[in-house]
């Protein structure tokens, strides 16, 4: 048999396709996945959890998963829409709230796993980077790894937020604090007000005042319904710190009472023998009563 060469044209690469839909839309990292799942062969059965984060328009969602071969399961969820029940109702997906819905999931997860009075974490929140320490004579501290699916880690990302707050919270996360808001290359340093700043809404409330400042129409109009809430520029820190500590008092989840759907159009009833019978004498007695009329 003659040798004959395979050549993987351009045709051949123009019908090709990713057999999985994830890896063929570009939803999921698989090189990085496959580094956040995989765990070793000597640790059976043993999960590597991850710690989850992602961001819509108006939602920061923030996960602690791990994978099976049917697929992830969710060991604890927390999400910016359940800050308004902490005081935070505005802003939802800034730097301060992700902060919170991380700090949110620490708490909750903690609970559930009952290592919450172990380990409370960074409880006079500094600025400063944290890293949770093993205790002695009580379970290790939980162990999650960052997951940041496709979103690029920059300096000043709201990610490493969310991260922030998990790690104050109490989770053993390995990180770095060249990521951090704050951070400066040239000095190599982490400025600790920085972060905390924005960690507390500075940010926010300093354009704030610029905006009332400079341009009163506009700062109407960006800031409408932080002018209709009450809120003020001054008041931010104590709003966030207030909502730390509710937080930390209460980090269970609290289930959205359903109301039963009401139906707009009513089924009619199936009749049984009897009820047909009847309606038909009573059609029969309408139409002789009709016809003895005529």
């Amino acid at each position: 048999m003659p040798f004959i060469k395979i050549t993987k044209t351009k045709a051949y690469f123009k019908r090709f396709q990713v057999k999985f839909a994830r890896r063929r839309e570009g939803k999921t990292d698989y090189r990085a996945r496959k580094r956040l799942v995989a765990q070793d062969k000597n640790k059976y059965n043993a999960p590597r959890y991850r710690f989850v984060v992602r961001f819509t328009n108006k939602d920061v969602i923030t996960q602690i998963t791990y994978a099976k071969l049917q697929g992830d399961v969710v060991l604890a969820a927390a999400y910016a829409h359940e800050l308004p029940r902490y005081g935070i109702t505005l802003g939802l997906t800034n730097y301060a709230a992700a902060y919170a819905t991380g700090l949110l999931l620490a708490r909750r997860v903690l609970t559930k796993l009952n290592l919450a009075d172990k380990y409370k974490g960074s409880v006079n929140v500094t600025g400063e980077d944290y890293n949770v320490e093993e205790i002695d004579d009580a379970p290790r501290p939980f162990l999650a790894l960052l997951d940041v699916g496709l979103r690029r880690t920059t300096t000043g990302s709201r990610v490493f937020a969310a991260l922030k707050g998990a790690t104050d919270g109490g989770i053993d996360i390995p990180h770095s604090e060249r990521r951090y808001v704050g951070y400066d290359d040239e000095a190599n340093k982490l400025n600790a007000e920085v972060l905390r700043k924005y960690i507390f809404g500075g940010h926010v409330a300093d354009y704030m005042k610029l905006l009332a400042e400079q341009d009163n129409e506009k700062f109407s109009k960006v800031f409408s319904r932080y002018v209709k809430a009450g809120v003020k520029a001054e008041g931010l820190e104590a709003l966030y710190k207030k909502a730390h500590a509710a937080i930390r008092a209460d980090p269970s989840i609290k289930k959205a009472e359903r109301k039963p759907h009401k139906h707009s159009s009513k089924k009619a009833q199936r009749l049984n023998n009897k009820q047909r019978k009847n309606a038909v004498k009573v059609r029969v007695h309408r139409a002789n009563k009709a016809s003895a009329q005529e």
